[in-house]
């Protein structure tokens, strides 16, 4: 299995930490740009563990694209996590797709419409307007993440809560246009794609086998050990549900629960080594 959303930890052993205690072999590590030396460190130390990385900056910098091209020369395998406090179809992000889309590297974006926190503010906004951008870059390969990209997931959303537990009303537009852009993949990361997944139980299986090629297995946790150490959801009042516990062993035990071994191993492992362009062998 391998962890698609991996917000690096300053030290060697606490990244094995966490994946060790979840089960993982491995990581696709989401990082800052300033920690792209380390990231690169990380992989040399344990080539079988650490698959790759992305790295973000702060889009409305105007040598922002410079600097993640760099980056993407050096060794990176794409942009993200993507979260700043833009509009998603802004000119900040739509240089950014462009960037990408000559590079050939996919984008993660953390979509979010409601604050978490009455300081934390938005990020990316105006999901509803999204298939704009999809169409407008279809060389782009999007990977959606967070709370209006899987709240969204319901016909029904009408973006005013962050993580919506009731019945999915079939049709959501994040559903939809999974089968219509080929360009539109989706990571099962944090609360929120947990969250996607649980809501409806008669819901989940079938979603899982209509998109089998478009959905990535991550965690986005902040746990200390792979069990729930630690504040796994500190700052985020919304998802006290997964208080002390693993995100990613969660997941997991959503996805093993509503698959096939064969669809598992697609969701955990070859879906994520597809879309970033990883080469790592089963151990």
């Amino acid at each position: 299995m391998i962890d698609c959303h991996f917000h690096p930890r300053p030290t060697l052993e606490a990244n094995l930490a966490h994946l060790n205690g979840s089960g993982c072999q491995a990581a696709y590590l989401l990082a800052r740009l300033t920690a792209a030396d380390d990231m690169k460190r990380f992989m040399a130390q344990e080539p079988t563990r650490f698959a790759g990385y992305s790295v973000s900056t702060g889009v409305s910098a105007p040598d922002a694209v410079k600097l993640l091209t760099e980056a993407v020369k050096s060794g990176a395998h794409g942009f993200g996590e993507v979260k700043y406090h833009v509009e998603a179809d802004g000119p900040e992000m739509r240089r950014l797709y462009a960037a990408a889309a000559e590079l050939d590297v996919p984008v993660t974006i953390h979509f979010q419409e409601v604050p978490h926190t009455a300081t934390e503010g938005v990020f990316n906004t105006g999901f509803k307007r999204f298939d704009t951008i999809l169409k407008e870059f279809p060389k782009t390969t999007f990977v959606g993440h967070c709370d209006a990209f899987w709240a969204n997931i319901s016909a029904d959303y009408a973006t005013d809560k962050d993580y919506p537990r009731t019945p999915i009303v079939r049709g959501g537009i994040t559903d939809k246009w999974l089968s219509d852009y080929p360009n539109l993949f989706a990571d099962l990361s944090a609360n929120s794609g947990n969250n996607a997944l649980t809501r409806d139980p008669s819901f989940t299986a079938d979603f899982l086998k209509r998109h089998k090629d478009k959905l990535l297995f991550g965690s986005d946790c902040s746990c200390k050990d792979g069990h729930g150490a630690g504040i796994s959801q500190g700052g985020n009042p919304g998802a006290a549900r997964l208080a002390g516990k693993c995100v990613a062993r969660e997941t997991l035990t959503v996805l093993k629960a509503n698959t096939t071994p064969e669809l598992f191993r697609r969701l955990v492992w070859e879906n994520g080594h597809r879309v970033y362009k990883l080469k790592m062998a089963t151990a």
